[in-house]
C-alpha cells in the first residue's frame, strides 16, 4: 500500500508538476486513508472495495474527534479518487472502486474582501521608519498590489523583483507569471531594500530571500500571517483579515474598477477563468446593494 502511494505521489510531482505543498497535502490525505484501511484489515490495493471508500467518507464526516467539514472532506476524497484512478491506469487494480463515491456538495462561498478604505487603513498601520515597519509595509503593499498568494510572496527572492515595474511570482505547479507593481508597492519595496533588508541580512546567513526576519532568515508563511494580523489589530478592523484577504480584495477591486476578468485571471495565476469569475459575483452583490439603497424605486 505504501509503495502504491509513493508511486502516485511521484507521478503527480514529476509528470503533473504539482507544487511541494500540494503533494504534501496528498500525502497526508492518503496516509490517513491507508491507515484507516489497515485498521479495517485491508493491506493491499486490490482488496479495497467501493464499500471501503464509502465507509472512509462516512468515518471522516461522523467521527467523534474533529469530524471534517464538507470542504475538507471534498479535498480528502479528491486525493483518494485521484489515487484510485492512478491505480487503474497503472493496472495495479482491475477497477476504480472510488469512481462512484462523490464528494459532498459545497455551499457557494464568496471570497471575503475588505473595502478600499479598509485596505488603506491596514496599510497605514504599517507606517514607520524602523526596519520591521519598512519590511511589513513592503510585504503588505506587495500582497495587495499583485494579488500574490502568501506562499508566493514569502518565496520571492530579491532577483524576482525584475525591475521597478514588475515582479516574477512562482505559483502552483511551479508556474511563473509576471505581475506589475504599483507605485506604492515600488516605493515601499525600494525603502525596505535600501534601509531595512541589509540590517536583517547582516544578522544571518546569506540568503537570496526578499523578505527577511529580524535574525536574517526568510520570513515564513506563519510570520506573514502574524504581521498582517498585528496590522489589522492596529487598524482596528472588525473584519477578519488574513493574507488571502488581500488577494481577494485585489481581485474584487480590479473587477469593480472595470478590469477584464481574463486579465485578472492571468494576474492571479488561476488555471481556469471559472475560478476568477467567482469574484464577479462579489462585485455584482456590491452593485445590487448600492442600487437598492440609492434608487428611488428599488424598494
Amino acid at each position: 500500500m505504501e509503495k502504491a502511494v509513493d508511486n502516485y505521489l511521484r507521478h503527480v510531482a514529476i509528470e503533473r508538476g504539482l507544487s511541494n505543498n500540494t503533494v504534501a497535502a496528498y500525502r497526508r490525505d492518503l496516509v490517513g486513508y491507508t491507515a484507516w484501511l489497515d485498521a479495517q484489515g485491508v493491506h493491499e490495493p486490490g482488496e479495497i472495495t467501493a464499500q471501503h471508500v464509502q465507509g472512509f467518507s462516512r468515518h471522516l464526516a461522523t467521527r467523534d474527534e474533529s469530524p471534517l467539514t464538507a470542504s475538507s472532506l471534498a479535498r480528502v476524497l479528491s486525493s483518494v479518487r485521484g489515487w484510485h484512478r492512478f491505480l487503474l491506469e497503472e493496472q495495479v487494480v482491475g477497477e476504480n472502486v472510488a469512481a462512484e463515491t462523490k464528494p459532498p456538495k459545497l455551499a457557494s462561498r464568496l471570497p471575503k474582501a475588505i473595502s478600499i478604505e479598509q485596505v488603506q487603513a491596514l496599510l497605514a498601520a504599517t507606517d514607520g521608519e524602523d526596519p520591521r515597519a519598512l519590511r511589513d509595509k513592503a510585504l503588505l503593499e506587495l500582497l495587495y498590489a499583485t494579488g500574490a498568494r502568501v506562499s508566493e510572496a514569502v518565496d520571492l527572492n530579491v532577483d524576482d523583483v525584475i525591475d521597478a515595474e514588475i515582479v516574477r511570482l512562482t505559483g502552483k505547479g511551479s508556474k511563473q507569471r509576471i505581475v506589475p507593481l504599483g507605485s506604492y508597492a515600488r516605493a515601499a519595496i525600494d525603502a525596505y531594500l535600501v534601509r531595512a533588508r541589509p540590517l536583517f541580512s547582516a544578522r544571518g546567513k546569506a540568503t537570496p530571500a526578499l523578505f527577511l526576519g529580524v535574525r536574517g532568515q526568510r520570513v515564513s508563511r506563519q510570520n506573514a500571517w502574524l504581521i498582517i494580523k498585528a496590522a489589522a489589530e492596529r487598524a482596528q478592523l472588525s473584519a477578519s483579515v488574513s493574507p488571502h484577504t488581500l488577494r481577494h480584495s485585489f481581485a474584487t477591486h480590479l473587477l469593480a474598477g472595470g478590469a477584464d476578468v481574463r486579465v485578472v485571471q492571468e494576474l492571479l495565476g488561476h488555471s481556469s477563468v471559472a475560478t476568477t469569475q467567482i469574484y464577479t459575483l462579489v462585485t455584482a452583490d456590491a452593485l445590487r446593494d448600492v442600487y437598492t439603497q440609492a434608487h428611488p424605486r428599488a424598494r
